[in-house]
């Protein structure tokens, strides 16, 4: 059992720590809804102009080399959306977990990865994946603008007919205290409504459409805008779910902290007081003995 001195120096040293989480669960927390206010705000723009898309596939016929398909193609590839620090949890871990299931669920094509992030970054070289590009990912609520040159590149990718399917892997914002870890197919975008059939059964299906100047024109410029949509939308998702389970993980970690100083104060006190307890009892017998 560690003595008196042993017990004050841990209660000291845990007591520091704890001052630590303490800050890190405030600092979460504050950034934590600003991140969820930022992501709620705009899922519902996010899933119309979706929806949109889903219409306009499944009413007209469309010329688009984002709506054609690859069914020769060889590769596939997967945009990660991670954290780039640590003390989330299983965040990390678990999005990993499904982004290797993704590729698995796949054998026969070979799995290309674009990450957005630290831990997916590091992840991807210890391990030796086929890494192709890292995109720098910033802590603070990021613009829609940040999220350009990933878009441009796995567009331009996609036209080249390399790859037969292109998806993001995030985690979802579900509540503060549970986040899911998601894969959703962005191209070809007329494979990924047929997999997504809750958008199909959603669609106005006696909507008309009309294009102004030329279908051509709108859809170049359309088409785009709403890729970049989704993926900034996977951005704020995964920057919600990673403040929220930050700030869990700090409060667990402090209230662990105040357990252990409670117990540890408990043994420190009843070892003092046996202390002073035998002190006084040599004492007496001392000055017993002197009579």
């Amino acid at each position: 059992m560690a003595g008196i001195k042993e017990l004050k120096t841990r209660i000291k040293s845990i007591g520091s720590t704890r001052k630590i989480t303490r800050a890190m669960q405030m600092v979460s927390a504050a950034k934590m809804r600003k991140s969820q206010n930022a992501a709620l705000n705009s899922r519902t723009y996010s899933d119309m102009a979706w929806n949109l898309i889903s219409g306009l596939a499944h009413k007209i016929h469309l010329e688009n080399p984002l709506f054609k398909t690859y069914p020769d193609a060889e590769k596939t590839a997967l945009v990660i959306i991670s954290t780039n620090k640590g003390y989330v949890g299983s965040l990390n871990t678990n999005l990993l977990a499904k982004a290797e299931q993704t590729q698995q669920a796949n054998p026969e094509l070979i799995a290309e990865l674009y990450v957005l992030g630290r831990k997916a970054r590091d992840h991807a070289v210890r391990f030796n994946k086929n890494l192709k590009a890292d995109f720098p990912k910033s802590d603070a609520v990021i613009s829609v603008d940040n999220i350009y040159p990933l878009a441009k590149t796995i567009t331009d990718l996609y036209k080249t007919g390399e790859y037969k399917f292109i998806s993001v892997a995030y985690n979802h914002f579900v509540s503060t205290v549970s986040q899911k870890a998601t894969v959703k197919q962005l191209l070809p975008f007329t494979e990924s409504f047929i997999k997504d059939s809750h958008l199909v059964e959603q669609q106005q299906l006696g909507a008309e459409y009309l294009f102004e100047p030329d279908p051509h024109i709108v859809l170049d410029r359309l088409l785009p805008r709403i890729l970049e949509s989704q993926i900034y939308q996977a951005v704020l998702e995964s920057d919600a779910s990673e403040h929220s389970a930050r700030m869990i993980s700090m409060k667990n970690a402090t209230e662990a902290a105040d357990d252990l100083i409670s117990d540890y104060t408990l043994t420190y006190n009843q070892l003092r007081q046996n202390k002073i307890t035998t002190e006084l009892a040599e004492i007496t017998a001392g000055k017993i003995a002197l009579e």
